[in-house]
């Protein structure tokens, strides 16, 4: 279980409070290679869906972001969706994407 930075141990409060403020599946945070951060949580509507970590995604490119520092997932699942996955790799193929269970627990 890796040891996270202070930068990344705030994106880990940003995706916990995303998923506990709307009651989802999951909720994610990321940020940018400006510094900037993002978080949302599952999108499911009858007309779309989205993964918590796509919905981050989609967030920071709608806000001109070009690449991504590093990601976090909040999920009780125990593993990540392979969406959720190739959102971030669409942007960043080294980023790393740290899985963390509801308590704030790293998984991975």
């Amino acid at each position: 279980m890796p040891e996270l930075d202070a930068e990344d141990e705030k994106l880990v409060t940003l995706a916990r409070s995303a998923r506990a403020r709307t009651q989802a599946a999951e909720g994610a945070a990321l940020r940018d290679t400006d510094g900037r951060t993002y978080s949302a949580s599952t999108v499911d509507q009858p007309s779309f869906k989205l993964t918590a970590l796509q919905a981050a995604v989609a967030a920071a490119v709608s806000s001109g972001a070009e690449g991504i520092e590093a990601a976090v997932v909040v999920s009780s699942e125990g593993l990540l969706k392979e969406s959720s996955v190739q959102a971030v790799r669409d942007l960043a193929e080294q980023a790393p994407i740290y899985l963390v269970d509801p308590s704030g627990k790293v998984l991975n």
